[in-house]
């Protein structure tokens, strides 16, 4: 009852079940973005628009998801990490019923803008947590299953959306998503504890953010993982924004199979978490990063040369991509966890200008992809393979060349 004493309703900080919630609250970012893809047309009839202004939720999504980064991690060094998840998931609350309920599509691009600010507490302070309580070697590992975890959000989202559009219409979308902050606002305020502690909290003043962004950014492990992952991510965000034209306008493949395609590039990818996870241990970061970014810049390669020479099938564009997401399930978590390794002092700063650039990039190279999409899989395949191959480059360049004393702090 509300007498018992606050020790028996919190869990335990290294317990599976806050892993768990963990991962919950990081789910949150991909559930948003690929929930509604399949009602993205009913939408633009329904408020009379056109494709490009409701395509432009999603772009204004992922800006507004790496704008909040900048300012959430700061925050939660200060003030710790509870709060401020609390403060984002009763933002993306309201703003999810904003988007339910939005009279035209400029509400509904403010609802999808709010909701990204507020959304984007989950993925940083879920990552810069893990980061407090369990070090940096095991970071590498307790990510990894937590990518394993949300590997299934963004593969059972999509099928989610379509059969909530089919039985009650694309608002209940929005309603379903403002449900589940319910649900993570009730846990967060109940079972989580804090995992900050006070003698570790940082100041707010925006000269001490900006010395701490400056410190990251002048070392060179720390740009050196942050782009590699962005050079990896960003290859996954041309698939996102790009392959639903290619495959099912430009290849003819039916929707309903599109979404099992989709589902198996998202099993490439649960299977690259689950060997990061396995493996982390026995191989630490930088081994296993080699061999990810070698197989992203491969799977790339392939699908970038098969659409040059003109080898337009689907399987010239999911083989060479599963590949690639076996790679980047690898890359992910242990870039991330390379990245915030040797910055225990300033974790949330650390996590917050990591997403925020892994996002910025990726935003900008899928607006590429819509801009220049030539009615082939061209523009999608060479982005893929850029993507992939300058993943190898920055982590051979910067990374692997590093001197020693900088992988000592891993």
């Amino acid at each position: 009852g509300l007498g018992a004493p606050k020790e028996t309703r919190v869990l335990r900080l290294t317990s599976p079940a806050v892993v768990a919630v963990l991962a919950a609250l990081t789910a949150l970012g991909p559930l948003a973005t690929d929930m509604y893809l399949p009602a993205m047309p009913a939408m633009a009839e329904a408020l009379g628009t056109g494709p490009d202004q409701v395509q432009l939720t999603l772009s204004l999504y992922m800006a507004g998801f790496a704008l909040a980064q900048l300012f959430c991690g700061p925050l939660s060094d200060r003030f710790g990490r509870k709060p401020v998840m609390i403060a984002g998931f009763a933002l993306f609350l309201v703003a999810s019923l904003l988007c339910a309920f939005a009279p035209s599509v400029g509400w509904l691009l403010a609802g999808r803008f709010l909701q990204a600010l507020g959304g984007a507490a989950g993925p940083v302070l879920g990552r810069a947590a893990v980061r407090d309580i369990y070090g940096p070697l095991e970071a590498g590992r307790v990510l990894s299953y937590m990518a394993s975890t949300m590997a299934l959000a963004p593969a059972l989202a999509p099928v989610v959306g379509a059969g909530l559009l089919l039985f009650f219409g694309w608002e209940s979308i929005f309603v379903l998503l403002a449900l589940y902050a319910v649900v993570m606002l009730a846990v967060l305020a109940w079972l989580m504890p804090e995992s900050l502690p006070r003698e570790r909290r940082q100041s707010i003043a925006p000269r001490a953010i900006l010395t701490n962004y400056r410190m990251l950014l002048g070392q060179r492990a720390f740009v050196g993982y942050t782009l590699t992952n962005a050079a990896a991510f960003a290859g996954m965000f041309a698939f996102l924004s790009g392959s639903s034209f290619v495959l099912i306008e430009f290849m003819g493949v039916a929707p309903t199979l599109y979404g099992m395609l989709f589902a198996l590039i998202v099993g490439g990818f649960f299977a690259g978490t689950l060997l990061s996870g396995r493996y982390s241990r026995r191989l630490g970061h930088d081994r296993l990063i080699h061999l990810g970014t070698r197989m992203c810049a491969l799977g790339g390669g392939t699908m970038a040369v098969l659409a040059l020479l003109g080898v337009f099938s689907p399987w010239a564009v999911i083989a060479p991509h599963m590949l690639f997401m076996v790679g980047f399930g690898i890359v992910m978590p242990q870039s991330m966890a390379g990245a915030l390794a040797p910055n225990p002092q300033c974790a949330g700063a650390a996590s917050s200008l990591f997403g925020f650039l892994q996002m910025t990039i990726a935003a900008v190279v899928g607006g590429l992809v819509g801009q220049f999409h030539d009615g082939t899989s061209h523009t999608m395949a060479i982005a893929i393979g850029l993507g992939g191959g300058l993943s190898l480059v920055a982590y051979l360049g910067l990374v692997k060349s590093a001197p020693r004393a900088m992988a000592a702090a891993d």
